[in-house]
């Protein structure tokens, strides 16, 4: 019951973490003021996950960052495919 619970928990805390990246990525679109801190906030929460996948994929020449990405989809593989196998 105790792990049942607790993988519920990790799994919300995943999804809460994806949303975090989702907005992320969003407002890197917008050249947001670095000083707002919400905009701090969200970078100090992701950079620490996006930076190595940033160093194995580099962006492409255009400038598009595939990192929040692959970061989302590394997320949802551990939350569909992972935590599922420890019950």
């Amino acid at each position: 019951m105790l792990l049942y619970r607790l993988v519920g928990f990790v799994g919300w805390l995943l999804d809460i973490y994806t949303w975090i990246i989702i907005a992320a990525a969003l407002i890197s679109w917008v050249s947001p003021d670095p000083s707002n801190p919400i905009v701090r906030f969200l970078r100090l929460v992701t950079e620490p996950v996006l930076r190595p996948i940033r160093r194995l994929l580099p962006p492409y020449q255009t400038g598009l960052d595939f990192s929040p990405l692959l970061a989302i989809l590394l997320i949802q593989f551990l939350r569909q495919v992972i935590l599922p196998s420890l019950f």
